[in-house]
């Protein structure tokens, strides 16, 4: 029976860092396919090289957390640990149900709160502070990219580019292919340093895997993912960029994987998807608000007036369109219009950057998916185990 639950446990662990691997690689490398800097099997290397590493080194931290920290290691019995597998592995298939990202950290720390609750074992301390940091990993997320993209964005749009037209390849073309092949892998590393605790902590925590040949299993599995159903994500993400440019996904990749490893190396599950979609939301806030100054908005806020700049309003369509350098050969960058004196126009010419009802069932899903993790989970480990 214990040889049945074992290799039952590593197979939903290889199942959630298969799935891993196939949702991350699309994210993490979608913009260097896409730009046709990279191809998908080069992309796939990558993806699995750097996960491996970002899981075997900041990510040790993560599965302490969760396989000793929340609840004693000794109550991850083999069966408990199977148990809270089951419940990722069910997250998982939520979010393919609905199409949306869950996150599948949050989801393992609900289903292993839930154990501790119900076994009285719960450390609340740590438990407190991984939970403070989901609040505030988000904010930190949003207005670190507002900033980006109120002062920094259309600077680095002018001066950087991604994609190689002509037959040869310029100066600021090249600086873009290593840019964007780079920050994927550093976004491959930071996904493996917070998702490989979620494959491996419980067996990791209960004995039954060691604590690198686990790294390896769940880092493997990325692998797996990210030499299969990866394409698929790859040709989804690298192909449809027009309301989210390369520029603005190498940005959006850059800080929510800082912040991401930076949680890792404390040793706090923290949720990449989460960061990432805020990161969207506070550069496209940020970057439209270069059509008014502060003075402006300040002296609109205190008489109650729309904030703007001549004619137009500030909206969350600016990063649409990217300022197109004006020498993409190698010349001189366009220049930049100032704050306050940028044409709101300009910034509004494709979709809605992200939906408002869209980022709410989003939400909704993220707050919910861990909510019946913990509940479930306690009902499981209180009444049937």
């Amino acid at each position: 029976m214990v040889e049945v639950l074992f290799i039952f446990g590593l197979a939903v662990a290889v199942f959630v860092g298969f799935n891993i691997g196939g949702s991350s690689t699309g994210v993490a490398f979608g913009p260097a396919v896409g730009s046709n800097t990279i191809g998908k099997l080069a992309a796939a290397a990558l993806m699995t090289t750097f996960a491996l590493l970002g899981g075997a080194t900041v990510g040790t931290e993560v599965i302490e957390t969760m396989g000793g920290q929340i609840v004693p290691s000794g109550q991850f019995t083999l069966l408990a640990s199977v148990t809270i597998l089951f419940f990722v592995g069910l997250a998982l298939l939520v979010s393919n149900l609905f199409g949306v990202p869950a996150s599948t950290s949050m989801t393992a720390v609900g289903a292993i709160a839930g154990l501790g609750v119900a076994s009285g074992t719960i450390d609340w301390e740590v438990m407190g502070r991984i939970v403070s940091w989901w609040l505030v990993a988000p904010i930190v997320a949003f207005w670190l990219s507002a900033v980006v993209g109120r002062y920094l964005y259309p600077h680095l749009a002018a001066r950087i580019v991604f994609e190689t037209d002509g037959p040869e390849t310029s100066r600021r073309e090249r600086v873009g292919q290593v840019l964007v092949v780079a920050i994927g892998c550093y976004m491959a590393f930071s996904a493996g340093a917070s998702n490989v605790a979620n494959a491996v902590a419980p067996l990791v925590g209960s004995g039954s895997l060691e604590l690198y040949p686990g790294v390896l299993l769940a880092g493997g599995a990325i692998g797996l993912g990210a030499f299969t159903i990866a394409r698929r994500t790859l040709d989804t993400v690298g192909n449809d960029l027009t309301e989210l440019p390369i520029l603005a996904a190498l940005i959006v990749e850059t800080v929510s994987a800082t912040i991401i490893s930076l949680l890792s190396a404390a040793g706090i599950p923290a949720s990449l998807a989460v960061s990432a979609t805020m990161c969207v939301v506070g550069l496209g806030w940020g970057r439209a608000t270069r059509t008014t100054t502060l003075a402006d908005a300040a002296e609109a806020a205190v008489s109650g007036a729309a904030a703007t700049s001549d004619e137009g309003g500030v909206s969350v369509n600016a990063l649409a369109a990217d300022h197109e350098p004006a020498d993409p050969d190698g010349g001189e960058p366009a220049d930049v219009p100032a704050i306050g004196e940028e044409d709101p126009e300009s910034a509004t010419t494709a979709a809605d950057l992200f939906n408002p009802a869209a980022t709410g069932r989003v939400v909704m899903l993220w707050i919910l998916t861990p909510s019946i993790s913990a509940v479930a989970s306690y009902l499981v480990f209180q009444y049937a185990l």
